[in-house]
């Protein structure tokens, strides 16, 4: 690894791990930054291009200045060795523990409290973006499997394709937990709407 004080931030080593790709423009990252990363790392526009100043102040990227596609030149940036060597380090060390933090899972906890008709339209939201999630999942691995060079681990595509299937089976498992959510919260609607029905005539009778 570089020096402490080199060592890049995480969206500075998906940057790296970007540019270890290919050669790509600020504008290029970003995109990038959108889809594949965004998938499972997301980064804010505003700390693209700071990032790319750190990890050029620490000789890890390079930049070369082309013509852009308007009047005014662009920088195309490039990984330096120093900076692939820093990113094979980075892959090869211990992965640190992460911070859980699933906004989803946090609402569904209390659930308890709203209707169960509140209950099944969150649900169906989610569902929704989870399937809509896969089907991107499953488009974009179409793509990179038909390709060979994603059989091979020292190509990038081979990495593409796991973290792709990684994606379509953690999307699938979410899509089947939904759906057995809403049978779920069908079936107790109806247990609790039959228990009212039979106190109520108890009580009817006992009058």
């Amino acid at each position: 690894m570089p020096p402490e004080a080199s060592i890049p931030s995480h969206l500075g080593f998906a940057i790296l791990g970007l540019l270890a790709r290919r050669q790509r423009t600020g504008y290029d990252i970003a995109k990038a930054m959108e889809r594949p990363v965004g998938y499972f790392w997301t980064a804010r526009h505003s700390q693209i291009y700071p990032e790319l100043a750190r990890l050029e102040d620490a000789g890890l990227v390079r930049h070369r200045v082309v013509d852009g596609a308007g009047p005014r030149p662009t920088k195309r940036y490039a990984v330096t060795a120093a900076g692939k060597r820093a990113l094979r380090s980075w892959v090869a060390s211990e992965l640190e523990p992460q911070p859980v933090r699933d906004l989803e899972t946090l609402k569904l906890w209390s659930v308890w409290l709203v209707a169960p008709e509140i209950a099944k339209s969150f649900v169906r939201q989610s569902l929704s973006a989870h399937k809509a999630r896969l089907a991107a999942y499953e488009e974009e691995l179409a793509g990179v499997d038909a390709d060979t060079d994603s059989r091979d681990p020292g190509h990038p595509l081979f990495a593409s394709r796991l973290t792709l299937e990684g994606g379509v089976r953690s999307r699938r498992a979410a899509v089947e937990w939904c759906e057995w959510m809403l049978d779920e919260l069908d079936w107790a609607g109806d247990h609790h709407r039959s228990d009212r029905h039979r106190q109520g005539h108890g009580a009817r009778r006992g009058t």
